[in-house]
């Protein structure tokens, strides 16, 4: 018997906020990197130069930069997505005619984790914007753009958005977060859902019961698929959030345009072998630790 809808929402909520976690404390690294990449391309050789030159920098402590609010970022994007994913199944259910109980199909599953990823972009858009600053800060005072010496916390770039942009300016790049979620959720549970099923055939069993290395890798998989498509979008939202530090930026597709005209089509790429590498550990860790705790807390409070 389904869990009541209150009782599966906490459940839903509770399993996307361990995941987040431990994606974050699997990826951050790459990701720092990648958003440097994105935002300064001109600045660094490659992936290994980028990581090696900010290790010797700022140790450890600067592949972590950007952490905290990382950690809030996706604690909140995927508490947000998965409740928002179950009940966006649940609509689709009522609306098609379906027994909550029925398993839906994995079409049917990616078009819910697309719908489900505009609540998340409201949840995601500030912290995000926060943790990319923090990321390109060193970036952003060595190319001038803002007074070097600034002092650079959580809390110092929370207070410098407030005074600048009152409380919307967290919202700075917003329509290119939602322009890169639905379909990049879309693709992400898709190819999540169909490479679990792919692995329950073969393997002959239910699609809980895969197995830890075949659910990592089905992760692994719906993140690099989400990644390939929508990594120029992603490119263009953090020059809006981090450039957006020296004065207001231009839109989306002026942002997009701009690159395109005055550097090329490639800078929109630079950053993707750190993201590709950090996807299958990050995607990885993110749905099994989903998987499981979720598995969990419907055993201990499912028939509530």
């Amino acid at each position: 018997m389904a869990p009541h809808p209150v009782v599966q929402a906490i459940i839903d909520l509770s399993a996307g906020a361990i995941g987040g976690t431990a994606c974050v404390f699997s990826g951050q690294p790459f990701d720092t990197a990648k958003v440097k990449m994105q935002t300064f391309p001109s600045m660094y050789r490659g992936f290994l130069h980028c990581f090696m030159s900010t290790y010797r920098q700022m140790g450890l402590r600067g592949l972590y930069q950007g952490a905290t609010p990382a950690l809030i970022a996706n604690i909140a994007e995927n508490a947000v997505l998965f409740m928002s994913y179950g009940f966006c199944q649940d609509v689709l259910r009522r609306i098609t005619g379906m027994d909550r109980a029925v398993e839906l199909s994995d079409l049917q599953k990616a078009c819910s984790g697309s719908l489900a990823s505009i609540f998340s972009s409201l949840a995601l858009c500030p912290t995000e914007l926060v943790k990319c600053r923090l990321q390109a800060m060193h970036e952003m005072e060595a190319s001038g753009k803002v007074p070097s010496g600034q002092k650079s916390s959580v809390w110092s770039v929370v207070r410098t958005v407030l005074r600048k942009d009152g409380p919307l300016g967290f919202y700075q790049g917003l329509t290119t977060t939602i322009v890169r979620e639905v379909p990049g959720y879309f693709c992400f549970f898709g190819a999540y859902e169909l490479c679990r099923t792919t692995f329950a055939k073969h393997l002959s069993t239910e699609k809980d019961a895969i197995g830890v290395v075949p659910l990592m890798f089905s992760g692994g998989f719906g993140g690099a698929c989400l990644w390939l498509v929508v990594y120029p979008i992603d490119c263009v939202k953090s020059r809006i959030q981090v450039h957006s530090l020296a004065g207001r930026q231009q839109g989306f597709i002026k942002t997009l345009m701009g690159i395109i005209r005055t550097e090329g089509v490639t800078p929109l790429y630079s950053g993707l072998t750190p993201t590709m590498i950090r996807t299958f550990p990050a995607n990885g860790a993110l749905f099994l630790a989903y998987e499981l705790s979720r598995k969990a807390m419907m055993q201990k409070f499912g028939d509530v």
